[in-house]
């Protein structure tokens, strides 16, 4: 059978029979895929713990008619260990873990950029660079972008109205002007939406001297935006501590 070997971060696993599990990768490039670890429950496996969420492996499989299944797994990066430690961080962590799954829809589809978001989005929290709602939230607003749904934070969504304007609105992709407000929009303390433009363009000189206030806006209006362009609420977003 035909073998392949590709860099991935695991991103769920779920139980398989009696000892096997299915693991859920998102690689570098072959994008998002489902894989078979057989005997990774048994205690006498030497890779199951290589293959738990937040792990960035190098991984080797052969294709299969409906899953393909693991042969060999490196361990390159394990930012699980770190995150634990602190329930902020490890909350944000699975909220970015399901993002990326659920911002790669379809299966086998190459992400490269949604998978080097994730790598670095991980690594900044298991380091502890920034506050951690900030990085979850530049992770959601640049896989977002890198979906095709980057907001607007300055000019009007609707007429292109030069900014700043201070009232959002998710379904008309971003801020509004005075004469283009519709009902359902929000408007958030002064200087919230600056903090959400300098997280998705990566300004951290801007967003690391942002009040609490600020924050807690700018986190409210990046869920709403991330749940209105996904149809579904993230499970894990409601446990993250703001």
């Amino acid at each position: 059978m035909a073998t392949y070997r590709d860099t991935g971060v695991v991103l769920r696993t779920q139980k398989l029979g009696e000892s096997d599990r299915i693991v859920t990768v998102l690689t570098k490039t072959r994008g998002r895929k489902r894989i078979v670890a057989r005997g990774v429950r048994k205690t006498s496996s030497r890779i199951g713990a290589r293959l738990e969420p937040f792990s960035l492996v190098d991984v080797q499989c052969y294709e299969g008619r409906t899953l393909d299944s693991v042969t060999q797994v490196e361990s390159l990066a394990s930012y699980g260990a770190d995150l634990s430690q602190d329930y902020q961080r490890w909350t944000a962590g699975q909220a970015m873990l399901e993002t990326a799954e659920r911002l790669t829809s379809e299966e086998g589809e190459p992400a490269v950029q949604q998978f080097l978001l994730l790598v670095g989005g991980l690594r900044a929290l298991a380091n502890n660079d920034h506050e951690s709602g900030l990085i979850l939230d530049s992770f959601l607003l640049r896989s977002l972008a890198v979906a095709g749904w980057a907001p607007t934070f300055d000019d009007c969504a609707r007429c292109g109205d030069p900014g700043p304007h201070r009232a959002f609105h998710p379904a008309s992709g971003g801020a509004l002007c005075q004469q283009c407000r519709v009902p359902g929009y929000s408007l958030p303390s002064e200087g919230t939406l600056e903090l959400m433009g300098a997280l998705l363009a990566g300004d951290w000189a801007v967003a690391d001297v942002s009040t609490a206030r600020q924050r807690r806006d700018a986190a409210g209006i990046t869920s709403a935006y991330l749940q209105w362009h996904l149809e579904r609420h993230l499970r894990s977003l409601p446990y993250v501590e703001r």
